[in-house]
């Protein structure tokens, strides 16, 4: 493999706290009810309009007003609470260092994308960052991934996209990527097995074993 496109919430971020912050103060204003952080870890993944959608449920008619709000509160305090997981900056480090391309691909809307990892990753040269732009080219539609291999210079097959739910998988697949399932995110190994990942990584170094033929013994997740 000579390439890595990382998911960000949930892969190379936990930033549950901040979305769940963000979600909930909209909903108050609103006078509707709150969500404990668990019912919206279950929302995330899909981008802001549809966990909008499935926090108003029946009420429809609050969407586009809801999610304007969200998006301008959740861009005022990305990352109040929000950091990089254990050993992700260590292996964004090593990554670097063998000289391999990577790039985020986010359903995050694009600017609130660019703000996070500039915020969390600063010395991090990634190839790209893309965020949603529109809701016809969020995952798992591949263009994105597709064009962030098109930037690498690279043939998909040869690029691993790291995430940490099915979504992430499937785009992996539509894309001709090599999907990993992140286990320390937001979908359990039952949900990530079930949508088809290719391998599975219970923390963040065990990717630097894909890069290369493990050796005898080694897993692969």
């Amino acid at each position: 493999m000579r390439g890595v496109i990382f998911d960000l919430d949930g892969t190379l971020a936990d930033s549950l706290m901040d979305i769940a912050a963000a979600l909930n103060h909209v909903l108050g204003e609103l006078a509707l009810p709150r969500f404990a952080e668990a019912a919206i870890e279950r929302m995330v993944g899909d981008g802001a309009r549809m966990l909008i959608r499935r926090a108003l449920g029946a009420r429809i008619e609050l969407e586009e007003r809801a999610l304007a709000a969200f998006q301008a509160r959740y861009l005022e305090a990305l990352s109040v609470h929000t950091r990089a997981y254990d050993g992700i900056d260590a292996l964004l480090d090593a990554l670097e260092a063998r000289g391999m391309p990577t790039a985020v691909l986010s359903n995050k809307p694009h600017a609130a994308t660019v703000e996070l990892v500039r915020a969390l990753f600063p010395r991090h040269p990634f190839t790209a960052v893309l965020g949603t732009r529109d809701d016809r080219t969020k995952k798992p539609d591949p263009s994105g991934a597709l064009e962030i291999a098109s930037a690498m210079g690279l043939p998909p097959g040869e690029i691993l996209f790291v995430g940490d739910t099915p979504v992430d998988v499937e785009t992996a697949r539509r894309a001709g990527m090599i999907s990993v399932g992140a286990l320390w995110g937001m979908r359990t190994r039952e949900e990530l097995e079930a949508a088809g990942a290719q391998h599975l990584i219970a923390r963040p170094h065990e990717l630097l074993e894909l890069l290369s033929p493990p050796g005898p013994g080694a897993s692969r997740g």
